[in-house]
Protein backbone atom coordinates (compact mmCIF):
# COMPACT_ATOMS: atom_id res chain seq x y z
CA UNK A 1 0.00 0.00 0.00
CA UNK A 2 1.33 3.53 -0.54
CA UNK A 3 1.53 5.59 2.35
CA UNK A 4 -1.49 7.98 3.40
CA UNK A 5 -2.46 10.58 5.57
CA UNK A 6 -3.16 8.37 8.23
CA UNK A 7 0.38 6.49 8.27
CA UNK A 8 1.71 9.70 8.02
CA UNK A 9 0.01 11.02 11.54
CA UNK A 10 0.50 7.48 12.88
CA UNK A 11 4.08 7.93 12.51
CA UNK A 12 5.28 8.29 16.44
CA UNK A 13 8.46 10.42 15.04
CA UNK A 14 6.30 12.80 13.11
CA UNK A 15 4.20 14.48 15.82
CA UNK A 16 1.55 15.35 13.71
CA UNK A 17 -2.02 16.95 14.39
CA UNK A 18 -5.53 16.69 12.37
CA UNK A 19 -6.88 19.69 12.20
CA UNK A 20 -9.64 19.09 9.63
CA UNK A 21 -10.83 16.46 6.82
CA UNK A 22 -10.40 14.19 9.35
CA UNK A 23 -12.27 11.50 7.27
CA UNK A 24 -9.98 11.53 4.31
CA UNK A 25 -6.93 10.75 5.83
CA UNK A 26 -7.07 7.45 3.58
CA UNK A 27 -5.96 9.34 0.93
CA UNK A 28 -2.86 8.43 -0.48
CA UNK A 29 0.41 10.70 -0.75
CA UNK A 30 2.53 10.82 -3.72
CA UNK A 31 5.15 13.04 -3.18
CA UNK A 32 5.96 15.75 -0.44
CA UNK A 33 6.05 19.45 -1.84
CA UNK A 34 6.94 22.59 0.11
CA UNK A 35 5.77 25.86 -1.36
CA UNK A 36 5.42 29.28 -0.35
CA UNK A 37 3.91 30.39 -3.45
CA UNK A 38 0.30 32.29 -3.39
CA UNK A 39 -0.67 29.93 -5.83
CA UNK A 40 1.46 26.97 -5.73
CA UNK A 41 -1.02 24.88 -8.41
CA UNK A 42 0.62 25.35 -11.37
CA UNK A 43 3.45 23.30 -9.93
CA UNK A 44 1.50 20.41 -8.63
CA UNK A 45 0.32 17.40 -10.13
CA UNK A 46 -1.78 15.67 -7.63
CA UNK A 47 -1.98 13.86 -4.64
CA UNK A 48 0.84 16.00 -2.69
CA UNK A 49 1.14 16.61 0.63
CA UNK A 50 1.71 20.24 0.67
CA UNK A 51 3.70 21.92 3.37
CA UNK A 52 3.66 25.42 4.12
CA UNK A 53 4.43 28.16 6.57
CA UNK A 54 2.24 31.41 5.23
CA UNK A 55 5.39 33.20 4.76
CA UNK A 56 3.47 34.83 1.80
CA UNK A 57 0.04 33.87 2.47
CA UNK A 58 -2.46 35.75 4.57
CA UNK A 59 -3.40 33.34 6.45
CA UNK A 60 -5.64 35.04 9.14
CA UNK A 61 -7.77 36.44 6.43
CA UNK A 62 -10.73 34.30 5.55
CA UNK A 63 -11.51 35.50 2.30
CA UNK A 64 -7.55 34.79 0.99
CA UNK A 65 -7.68 31.17 2.68
CA UNK A 66 -11.25 30.13 1.03
CA UNK A 67 -9.65 31.14 -2.10
CA UNK A 68 -6.50 29.30 -1.49
CA UNK A 69 -7.96 26.64 -0.32
CA UNK A 70 -10.48 26.20 -3.15
CA UNK A 71 -7.79 26.05 -5.37
CA UNK A 72 -5.41 23.56 -4.01
CA UNK A 73 -8.81 21.17 -3.22
CA UNK A 74 -9.92 21.46 -7.05
CA UNK A 75 -6.18 20.90 -7.95
CA UNK A 76 -6.42 16.97 -6.53
CA UNK A 77 -3.86 17.24 -3.71
CA UNK A 78 -3.97 14.67 -0.61
CA UNK A 79 -3.55 17.31 2.14
CA UNK A 80 -1.92 20.61 3.61
CA UNK A 81 0.93 20.63 6.36
CA UNK A 82 0.97 23.99 8.36
CA UNK A 83 4.55 24.16 9.90
CA UNK A 84 3.72 26.17 13.18
CA UNK A 85 6.33 28.03 15.26
CA UNK A 86 7.72 29.98 12.13
CA UNK A 87 5.34 32.41 10.84
CA UNK A 88 2.22 31.40 13.27
CA UNK A 89 2.42 30.15 16.66
CA UNK A 90 -0.94 28.39 15.87
CA UNK A 91 -2.93 26.98 12.87
CA UNK A 92 -4.78 30.19 11.50
CA UNK A 93 -8.31 29.62 11.76
CA UNK A 94 -9.14 30.84 8.68
CA UNK A 95 -7.34 28.23 7.44
CA UNK A 96 -8.70 25.69 9.40
CA UNK A 97 -12.51 26.53 8.54
CA UNK A 98 -11.37 27.13 4.57
CA UNK A 99 -10.14 23.42 4.84
CA UNK A 100 -13.35 22.25 6.60
CA UNK A 101 -15.49 23.95 4.42
CA UNK A 102 -14.03 21.73 1.25
CA UNK A 103 -13.11 18.57 3.07
CA UNK A 104 -9.33 19.29 2.59
CA UNK A 105 -7.04 17.16 4.99
CA UNK A 106 -5.15 20.17 7.09
CA UNK A 107 -1.93 18.47 9.41
CA UNK A 108 -0.22 20.65 11.63
CA UNK A 109 3.06 20.06 11.71
CA UNK A 110 5.21 21.14 15.25
CA UNK A 111 8.24 23.44 14.79
CA UNK A 112 10.59 20.43 15.81
CA UNK A 113 9.78 18.32 13.23
CA UNK A 114 11.12 19.50 10.27
CA UNK A 115 9.90 19.53 6.63
CA UNK A 116 12.34 17.13 5.17
CA UNK A 117 11.64 14.46 7.95
CA UNK A 118 8.11 14.25 6.31
CA UNK A 119 9.62 14.46 2.95
CA UNK A 120 12.22 11.28 4.04
CA UNK A 121 9.48 9.26 5.56
CA UNK A 122 6.95 9.37 2.56
CA UNK A 123 10.17 8.57 0.30
CA UNK A 124 10.53 5.75 2.13
CA UNK A 125 7.43 4.41 2.46
CA UNK A 126 6.85 4.96 -1.70
CA UNK A 127 10.14 3.11 -1.64
CA UNK A 128 9.08 0.83 0.40
CA UNK A 129 5.32 0.18 -1.40
CA UNK A 130 7.59 -0.14 -4.73
CA UNK A 131 9.82 -2.61 -3.75
CA UNK A 132 6.67 -4.52 -2.38
CA UNK A 133 4.97 -4.33 -5.93
CA UNK A 134 8.33 -5.53 -7.13
CA UNK A 135 8.98 -8.19 -4.94
CA UNK A 136 4.99 -9.55 -5.37
CA UNK A 137 5.36 -9.37 -8.94
CA UNK A 138 8.32 -11.66 -8.99
CA UNK A 139 6.54 -14.10 -6.96
CA UNK A 140 3.74 -14.08 -9.49
CA UNK A 141 5.99 -15.00 -12.45
CA UNK A 142 7.08 -17.78 -9.81
CA UNK A 143 3.57 -18.74 -9.88
CA UNK A 144 2.57 -18.54 -12.84
CA UNK A 145 5.03 -20.02 -14.13
CA UNK A 146 4.75 -23.53 -11.96
CA UNK A 147 0.97 -23.71 -12.62
CA UNK A 148 1.72 -23.30 -16.22
CA UNK A 149 4.27 -26.01 -16.15
CA UNK A 150 2.51 -28.32 -14.09
CA UNK A 151 -0.93 -27.62 -15.51
CA UNK A 152 -1.47 -25.75 -18.52
CA UNK A 153 -3.15 -22.79 -19.64
CA UNK A 154 -6.42 -22.85 -17.56
CA UNK A 155 -4.65 -23.08 -14.28
CA UNK A 156 -2.20 -20.21 -15.22
CA UNK A 157 -5.61 -18.31 -16.04
CA UNK A 158 -6.13 -19.32 -12.43
CA UNK A 159 -3.53 -18.16 -10.65
CA UNK A 160 -3.90 -14.59 -12.85
CA UNK A 161 -7.57 -14.24 -11.75
CA UNK A 162 -6.41 -15.17 -8.21
CA UNK A 163 -3.41 -12.44 -8.43
CA UNK A 164 -5.69 -9.57 -10.43
CA UNK A 165 -8.31 -9.97 -8.01
CA UNK A 166 -10.40 -10.34 -10.94
CA UNK A 167 -10.79 -12.88 -13.85
CA UNK A 168 -8.68 -13.80 -17.20
CA UNK A 169 -9.81 -15.25 -20.30
CA UNK A 170 -7.80 -17.25 -23.34
CA UNK A 171 -9.33 -17.00 -27.06
CA UNK A 172 -8.32 -18.44 -30.03
CA UNK A 173 -7.83 -16.06 -33.06
CA UNK A 174 -11.23 -16.46 -34.51
CA UNK A 175 -12.52 -15.21 -30.99
CA UNK A 176 -14.00 -18.33 -29.32
CA UNK A 177 -13.30 -18.95 -25.55
CA UNK A 178 -10.49 -21.48 -24.79
CA UNK A 179 -10.49 -21.46 -21.39
CA UNK A 180 -11.89 -18.89 -18.59
CA UNK A 181 -11.11 -18.63 -14.75
CA UNK A 182 -13.06 -18.50 -12.55
CA UNK A 183 -15.66 -20.71 -13.98
CA UNK A 184 -18.20 -17.66 -13.49
CA UNK A 185 -15.78 -15.44 -15.60
CA UNK A 186 -17.17 -17.96 -19.26
CA UNK A 187 -19.95 -16.09 -19.85
CA UNK A 188 -18.78 -13.04 -19.46
CA UNK A 189 -15.36 -13.69 -21.60
CA UNK A 190 -17.86 -15.18 -24.57
CA UNK A 191 -19.53 -11.37 -24.64
CA UNK A 192 -16.43 -10.31 -25.69
CA UNK A 193 -15.32 -12.28 -28.87
CA UNK A 194 -16.07 -10.63 -31.71
CA UNK A 195 -13.51 -8.00 -29.76
CA UNK A 196 -10.97 -10.62 -28.85
CA UNK A 197 -11.41 -11.59 -33.21
CA UNK A 198 -10.94 -8.06 -34.10
CA UNK A 199 -7.73 -7.51 -32.19
CA UNK A 200 -6.17 -10.62 -33.06
CA UNK A 201 -6.71 -9.49 -36.52
CA UNK A 202 -3.81 -7.10 -36.17
CA UNK A 203 0.26 -7.44 -35.44
CA UNK A 204 1.16 -8.97 -32.19
CA UNK A 205 1.77 -6.65 -29.28
CA UNK A 206 -1.39 -4.74 -29.32
CA UNK A 207 -3.61 -4.37 -26.46
CA UNK A 208 -7.40 -2.67 -26.41
CA UNK A 209 -9.04 -1.75 -23.09
CA UNK A 210 -12.72 -2.30 -23.44
CA UNK A 211 -15.84 -2.26 -21.13
CA UNK A 212 -18.53 -5.00 -20.70
CA UNK A 213 -20.82 -5.05 -23.69
CA UNK A 214 -23.58 -6.16 -21.13
CA UNK A 215 -22.61 -3.58 -18.38
CA UNK A 216 -25.75 -0.69 -17.76
CA UNK A 217 -22.91 2.12 -17.56
CA UNK A 218 -19.27 2.19 -17.72
CA UNK A 219 -19.39 2.38 -13.43
CA UNK A 220 -21.08 -1.04 -13.29
CA UNK A 221 -19.01 -3.12 -15.78
CA UNK A 222 -15.29 -4.20 -15.71
CA UNK A 223 -12.43 -3.11 -16.91
CA UNK A 224 -11.21 -5.48 -19.47
CA UNK A 225 -8.04 -5.40 -21.12
CA UNK A 226 -7.58 -6.88 -24.38
CA UNK A 227 -3.62 -8.12 -24.93
CA UNK A 228 -2.54 -10.20 -28.65
CA UNK A 229 -0.25 -13.14 -27.90
CA UNK A 230 2.57 -14.61 -30.35
CA UNK A 231 5.66 -13.55 -31.97
CA UNK A 232 5.23 -13.98 -35.47
CA UNK A 233 3.23 -11.86 -38.22
CA UNK A 234 -0.05 -12.83 -37.07
CA UNK A 235 -1.03 -13.15 -33.10
CA UNK A 236 -1.72 -16.91 -32.04
CA UNK A 237 -4.81 -15.70 -29.96
CA UNK A 238 -5.90 -13.24 -27.26
CA UNK A 239 -5.46 -12.71 -23.33
CA UNK A 240 -8.25 -11.03 -21.52
CA UNK A 241 -7.88 -9.41 -17.86
CA UNK A 242 -11.19 -8.38 -16.43
CA UNK A 243 -10.42 -6.24 -13.39
CA UNK A 244 -12.31 -3.58 -11.25
CA UNK A 245 -9.71 -0.88 -12.06
CA UNK A 246 -6.38 -0.19 -14.06
CA UNK A 247 -3.98 -3.29 -12.22
CA UNK A 248 -1.69 -1.51 -10.15
CA UNK A 249 2.29 -2.53 -10.08
CA UNK A 250 2.23 -6.25 -9.05
CA UNK A 251 -1.25 -7.04 -11.47
CA UNK A 252 0.72 -5.34 -13.75
CA UNK A 253 3.82 -7.79 -13.43
CA UNK A 254 1.81 -10.98 -12.86
CA UNK A 255 -0.49 -9.78 -16.75
CA UNK A 256 3.01 -9.38 -18.19
CA UNK A 257 4.19 -12.71 -17.01
CA UNK A 258 1.24 -14.48 -18.50
CA UNK A 259 1.76 -12.94 -21.90
CA UNK A 260 5.07 -14.56 -22.30
CA UNK A 261 4.10 -17.90 -20.39
CA UNK A 262 0.74 -18.21 -22.67
CA UNK A 263 2.77 -17.30 -25.75
CA UNK A 264 4.90 -19.50 -25.03
CA UNK A 265 2.65 -22.30 -24.30
CA UNK A 266 0.03 -21.73 -27.20
CA UNK A 267 2.59 -21.09 -29.88
CA UNK A 268 4.47 -24.34 -31.08
CA UNK A 269 7.94 -23.57 -32.44
CA UNK A 270 8.32 -22.85 -36.00
CA UNK A 271 10.76 -25.97 -36.81
CA UNK A 272 8.09 -28.23 -34.83
CA UNK A 273 5.42 -27.00 -36.84
CA UNK A 274 7.39 -27.07 -40.10
CA UNK A 275 8.30 -30.67 -39.60
CA UNK A 276 4.72 -31.16 -38.70
CA UNK A 277 3.42 -30.21 -41.99
CA UNK A 278 6.09 -32.15 -43.94
CA UNK A 279 5.18 -35.06 -42.24
CA UNK A 280 0.89 -33.97 -42.83
CA UNK A 281 2.43 -33.60 -46.66
CA UNK A 282 3.44 -36.79 -47.14
CA UNK A 283 1.05 -38.52 -45.52
CA UNK A 284 -1.34 -37.10 -47.96
CA UNK A 285 1.14 -37.86 -51.21
CA UNK A 286 0.82 -41.55 -49.89
CA UNK A 287 -3.29 -41.22 -49.57
CA UNK A 288 -3.36 -39.71 -53.48
CA UNK A 289 -1.06 -42.15 -54.43
CA UNK A 290 -3.32 -44.83 -53.60
CA UNK A 291 -1.47 -45.98 -50.77
CA UNK A 292 -3.28 -45.71 -47.26
CA UNK A 293 -1.42 -48.34 -45.32
CA UNK A 294 1.79 -46.68 -45.60
CA UNK A 295 0.18 -42.85 -44.86
CA UNK A 296 -1.47 -45.25 -41.83
CA UNK A 297 1.87 -46.46 -40.94
CA UNK A 298 3.72 -42.38 -41.80
CA UNK A 299 0.73 -41.03 -39.85
CA UNK A 300 1.45 -42.46 -36.58
CA UNK A 301 -0.24 -40.86 -33.45
CA UNK A 302 -0.27 -37.58 -34.69
CA UNK A 303 -2.86 -38.52 -37.71
CA UNK A 304 -3.87 -42.05 -37.07
CA UNK A 305 -6.97 -41.42 -35.53
CA UNK A 306 -7.56 -38.92 -38.40
CA UNK A 307 -7.73 -41.75 -40.78
CA UNK A 308 -9.52 -44.39 -38.36
CA UNK A 309 -13.14 -42.54 -39.23
CA UNK A 310 -14.67 -40.73 -41.77
CA UNK A 311 -13.25 -37.48 -42.85
CA UNK A 312 -13.82 -34.99 -45.22
CA UNK A 313 -11.36 -32.99 -47.73
CA UNK A 314 -11.89 -29.30 -48.36
CA UNK A 315 -9.83 -27.28 -50.81
CA UNK A 316 -9.58 -23.57 -50.33
CA UNK A 317 -8.01 -20.44 -51.70
CA UNK A 318 -8.26 -16.97 -52.15
CA UNK A 319 -10.60 -15.26 -54.98
CA UNK A 320 -8.23 -12.78 -55.03
CA UNK A 321 -4.42 -13.96 -55.59
CA UNK A 322 -1.65 -13.00 -52.66
CA UNK A 323 0.12 -10.08 -53.94
CA UNK A 324 -1.96 -8.45 -56.06
CA UNK A 325 -2.92 -4.54 -55.12
CA UNK A 326 -5.43 -4.83 -52.70
CA UNK A 327 -3.30 -7.36 -50.73
CA UNK A 328 -0.10 -4.87 -51.04
CA UNK A 329 -1.65 -2.10 -49.48
CA UNK A 330 -0.29 -2.89 -45.87
CA UNK A 331 -2.06 -2.37 -42.56
CA UNK A 332 -4.46 -5.50 -41.35
CA UNK A 333 -2.03 -8.43 -41.67
CA UNK A 334 -5.80 -10.39 -41.61
CA UNK A 335 -6.51 -9.09 -45.12
CA UNK A 336 -3.58 -9.94 -46.85
CA UNK A 337 -3.82 -13.89 -45.58
CA UNK A 338 -7.03 -14.88 -44.93
CA UNK A 339 -5.97 -18.48 -45.49
CA UNK A 340 -2.89 -18.13 -43.17
CA UNK A 341 -6.31 -16.95 -40.80
CA UNK A 342 -8.55 -19.81 -41.72
CA UNK A 343 -5.61 -22.32 -40.88
CA UNK A 344 -4.87 -21.27 -37.52
CA UNK A 345 -8.93 -20.75 -36.96
CA UNK A 346 -9.31 -24.70 -37.55
CA UNK A 347 -6.59 -25.71 -35.98
CA UNK A 348 -7.48 -23.82 -33.06
CA UNK A 349 -11.02 -25.41 -33.17
CA UNK A 350 -10.05 -28.60 -33.38
CA UNK A 351 -7.35 -28.74 -30.86
CA UNK A 352 -10.11 -27.22 -28.23
CA UNK A 353 -12.81 -30.35 -29.64
CA UNK A 354 -9.38 -32.57 -29.46
CA UNK A 355 -10.17 -33.60 -32.58
CA UNK A 356 -6.83 -34.94 -35.23
CA UNK A 357 -6.93 -32.17 -37.98
CA UNK A 358 -4.23 -32.06 -40.87
CA UNK A 359 -3.98 -28.49 -42.50
CA UNK A 360 -1.46 -28.00 -45.60
CA UNK A 361 -0.84 -24.77 -47.69
CA UNK A 362 -0.32 -26.43 -51.28
CA UNK A 363 2.38 -24.18 -52.69
CA UNK A 364 0.25 -22.77 -54.90
CA UNK A 365 -2.16 -20.08 -52.79
CA UNK A 366 -4.35 -22.91 -51.64
CA UNK A 367 -4.98 -24.70 -48.23
CA UNK A 368 -5.86 -28.66 -48.26
CA UNK A 369 -7.45 -29.42 -45.56
CA UNK A 370 -8.38 -33.17 -44.04
CA UNK A 371 -10.65 -33.37 -40.91
CA UNK A 372 -13.12 -35.46 -39.07
CA UNK A 373 -16.51 -35.99 -40.70
CA UNK A 374 -19.30 -34.10 -38.42
CA UNK A 375 -16.71 -33.06 -36.33
CA UNK A 376 -16.16 -29.11 -34.69
CA UNK A 377 -13.25 -28.05 -37.89
CA UNK A 378 -15.77 -28.90 -40.59
CA UNK A 379 -18.55 -27.24 -38.85
CA UNK A 380 -16.75 -23.67 -38.60
CA UNK A 381 -15.69 -23.94 -42.18
CA UNK A 382 -19.01 -22.78 -43.43
CA UNK A 383 -19.08 -19.87 -40.55
CA UNK A 384 -15.53 -18.84 -41.63
CA UNK A 385 -16.29 -18.99 -45.26
CA UNK A 386 -19.19 -17.32 -45.34
CA UNK A 387 -17.84 -14.26 -42.76
CA UNK A 388 -14.53 -14.06 -45.09
CA UNK A 389 -16.25 -14.37 -48.73
CA UNK A 390 -17.39 -11.29 -47.98
CA UNK A 391 -14.23 -10.24 -46.23
CA UNK A 392 -11.45 -11.14 -48.34
CA UNK A 393 -12.71 -13.39 -51.27
CA UNK A 394 -11.93 -17.11 -49.85
CA UNK A 395 -13.81 -19.93 -51.55
CA UNK A 396 -13.94 -23.42 -50.56
CA UNK A 397 -14.99 -26.43 -52.01
CA UNK A 398 -15.53 -29.06 -49.89
CA UNK A 399 -15.91 -33.40 -50.38
CA UNK A 400 -18.32 -36.04 -49.61
CA UNK A 401 -17.34 -38.19 -46.25
CA UNK A 402 -14.97 -40.24 -47.48
CA UNK A 403 -11.63 -42.68 -46.36
CA UNK A 404 -8.41 -43.51 -46.86
CA UNK A 405 -8.81 -45.18 -49.69
CA UNK A 406 -11.39 -42.52 -51.63
CA UNK A 407 -8.58 -39.80 -51.00
CA UNK A 408 -7.72 -39.48 -54.45
CA UNK A 409 -11.95 -39.33 -55.17
CA UNK A 410 -12.35 -37.03 -52.44
CA UNK A 411 -9.98 -34.41 -53.58
CA UNK A 412 -11.23 -34.55 -57.41
CA UNK A 413 -14.93 -33.66 -55.31
CA UNK A 414 -13.34 -30.99 -53.20
CA UNK A 415 -11.87 -29.34 -56.41
CA UNK A 416 -15.05 -29.53 -58.41
CA UNK A 417 -16.72 -28.04 -55.83
CA UNK A 418 -14.07 -25.60 -55.56
CA UNK A 419 -14.56 -24.83 -58.97
CA UNK A 420 -18.56 -24.39 -58.86
CA UNK A 421 -17.44 -21.81 -56.09
CA UNK A 422 -16.03 -19.38 -57.72
CA UNK A 423 -18.13 -20.02 -60.92
CA UNK A 424 -21.32 -19.26 -58.72
CA UNK A 425 -19.54 -16.78 -56.41
CA UNK A 426 -20.38 -18.98 -52.99
CA UNK A 427 -18.01 -18.96 -50.14
CA UNK A 428 -18.71 -22.91 -49.69
CA UNK A 429 -19.78 -25.66 -52.04
CA UNK A 430 -20.11 -29.58 -50.59
CA UNK A 431 -20.19 -31.97 -53.59
CA UNK A 432 -23.28 -33.40 -52.49
CA UNK A 433 -24.88 -30.31 -53.64
CA UNK A 434 -23.64 -31.12 -56.73
CA UNK A 435 -24.97 -34.71 -57.02
CA UNK A 436 -28.14 -33.91 -55.73
CA UNK A 437 -29.11 -30.99 -57.01
CA UNK A 438 -29.46 -29.46 -60.62
CA UNK A 439 -27.14 -29.45 -63.61
CA UNK A 440 -28.53 -26.50 -64.86
CA UNK A 441 -26.65 -23.90 -62.39
CA UNK A 442 -23.53 -25.35 -64.25
CA UNK A 443 -24.24 -24.39 -67.37
CA UNK A 444 -24.06 -20.91 -66.70
CA UNK A 445 -21.01 -20.29 -68.09
CA UNK A 446 -20.11 -18.07 -71.01
CA UNK A 447 -17.91 -20.77 -72.79
CA UNK A 448 -20.90 -23.03 -72.58
CA UNK A 449 -23.14 -20.21 -73.50
CA UNK A 450 -20.86 -19.35 -76.67
CA UNK A 451 -20.76 -23.00 -77.60
CA UNK A 452 -24.65 -23.73 -77.35
CA UNK A 453 -24.93 -20.48 -79.57
CA UNK A 454 -22.14 -21.79 -82.16
CA UNK A 455 -24.03 -25.37 -82.21
CA UNK A 456 -27.61 -23.61 -82.66
CA UNK A 457 -26.58 -20.98 -84.93
CA UNK A 458 -27.39 -22.53 -88.64
CA UNK A 459 -30.82 -23.44 -87.03
CA UNK A 460 -31.75 -20.29 -85.90
CA UNK A 461 -30.70 -18.67 -89.23
CA UNK A 462 -32.89 -21.13 -90.85
CA UNK A 463 -35.40 -20.01 -88.55
CA UNK A 464 -35.20 -16.37 -89.22
CA UNK A 465 -35.68 -16.85 -92.75
CA UNK A 466 -39.46 -17.90 -92.11
CA UNK A 467 -38.41 -21.07 -93.43
CA UNK A 468 -39.64 -23.16 -90.43
CA UNK A 469 -39.53 -23.08 -86.68
CA UNK A 470 -37.32 -26.02 -86.43
CA UNK A 471 -35.42 -24.78 -83.14
CA UNK A 472 -38.62 -24.90 -81.16
CA UNK A 473 -39.46 -28.24 -83.21
CA UNK A 474 -36.32 -30.18 -82.40
CA UNK A 475 -36.55 -28.92 -78.20
CA UNK A 476 -40.29 -30.61 -78.65
CA UNK A 477 -39.06 -33.38 -79.95
CA UNK A 478 -36.00 -33.77 -77.53
CA UNK A 479 -38.82 -33.47 -74.44
CA UNK A 480 -40.90 -35.98 -75.72
CA UNK A 481 -37.74 -38.52 -76.06
CA UNK A 482 -38.01 -38.71 -79.89
CA UNK A 483 -42.05 -39.56 -79.72
CA UNK A 484 -43.11 -38.25 -83.03
CA UNK A 485 -47.03 -38.12 -81.82
CA UNK A 486 -46.83 -36.66 -78.77
CA UNK A 487 -44.23 -34.27 -79.71
CA UNK A 488 -46.41 -33.10 -82.96
CA UNK A 489 -49.55 -33.16 -80.86
CA UNK A 490 -47.34 -30.56 -78.31
CA UNK A 491 -46.55 -28.29 -81.91
CA UNK A 492 -49.70 -28.39 -83.56
CA UNK A 493 -48.67 -30.10 -86.39
CA UNK A 494 -48.81 -33.49 -88.45
CA UNK A 495 -45.93 -35.92 -87.17
CA UNK A 496 -44.82 -36.06 -91.16
CA UNK A 497 -44.26 -32.43 -90.62
CA UNK A 498 -42.27 -33.24 -87.75
CA UNK A 499 -40.47 -35.91 -89.02
CA UNK A 500 -39.30 -33.88 -92.00
CA UNK A 501 -38.38 -30.94 -90.23
CA UNK A 502 -36.38 -33.31 -87.84
CA UNK A 503 -34.02 -34.40 -91.02
CA UNK A 504 -33.83 -30.88 -91.91
CA UNK A 505 -32.30 -30.34 -88.82
CA UNK A 506 -29.71 -33.13 -89.77
CA UNK A 507 -29.20 -31.70 -92.95
CA UNK A 508 -28.07 -28.21 -92.00
CA UNK A 509 -26.39 -29.50 -89.11
CA UNK A 510 -24.35 -32.84 -90.38
CA UNK A 511 -25.18 -34.63 -87.59
CA UNK A 512 -27.30 -37.79 -87.03
CA UNK A 513 -30.59 -37.61 -84.28
CA UNK A 514 -30.15 -41.29 -84.09
CA UNK A 515 -26.62 -40.94 -82.07
CA UNK A 516 -27.32 -40.20 -78.26
CA UNK A 517 -24.03 -38.04 -78.04
CA UNK A 518 -25.77 -35.59 -80.53
CA UNK A 519 -29.23 -35.36 -78.93
CA UNK A 520 -27.44 -34.60 -75.57
CA UNK A 521 -25.49 -31.58 -76.83
CA UNK A 522 -28.30 -29.90 -78.81
CA UNK A 523 -30.64 -30.76 -75.44
CA UNK A 524 -27.86 -29.23 -72.92
CA UNK A 525 -26.82 -26.08 -75.86
CA UNK A 526 -31.10 -25.51 -76.15
CA UNK A 527 -31.23 -25.63 -71.92
CA UNK A 528 -27.91 -23.00 -72.14
CA UNK A 529 -29.81 -20.32 -73.99
CA UNK A 530 -33.20 -20.44 -73.45
CA UNK A 531 -33.17 -18.98 -69.95
CA UNK A 532 -30.61 -16.64 -71.69
CA UNK A 533 -31.96 -12.32 -70.16
CA UNK A 534 -32.47 -10.22 -73.37
CA UNK A 535 -29.79 -7.61 -73.86
CA UNK A 536 -30.95 -3.97 -72.11
CA UNK A 537 -31.93 -1.03 -74.58
CA UNK A 538 -31.16 2.21 -73.75
CA UNK A 539 -33.46 4.56 -74.21
CA UNK A 540 -32.56 5.78 -77.90
CA UNK A 541 -33.00 2.26 -78.78
CA UNK A 542 -36.43 1.88 -77.87
CA UNK A 543 -37.89 2.45 -81.05
CA UNK A 544 -36.79 1.40 -84.71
Amino acid sequence: MPPTLASLVQHSALKLTVRAGEDRLDMPVRWVHASELVDPVPYMEGGELLLVTATNLAAADPAAMGRYVRRLAAAGIAGVGFGVGVNYDEVPEALVDAARAEGLPLIEVPRRTPFIAIGKAVSEAVAADQYRAVTDGFEAQRDLTRAALAEGPAALLARLAAHVDGWAALYEPSGGVVAAQPPWAARRAARLGEAAARLAQRRPHTSSVVGDPAAETESTGDRVELQTLGTGRRSGGVLAVGTAGAPGTAARYAVHSAIALLTLTTERSRSLRAAEQRLGAAVLRMLLAGQPDHARTVAGDLYGALLDAPFRLLVAEEEQPAGSAAGAQGGDPAADAPLELLAETLEATAAQAGEPVLVLPDGEGRLVVIAVDGGAAVAVCAAYADRQAEEAGVVTGLSAPTGPIATGTAYRQAEQALSVARRRGRALVEHEELAHGSLLPLLADEAVRAFADGMLRALREHDAKGRGDLVESLRAWLSRHGQWDAAAADLGVHRHTLRYRMRRVEEILGRSLDDPDVRMELWLALKATVARPAPALSPECGTA
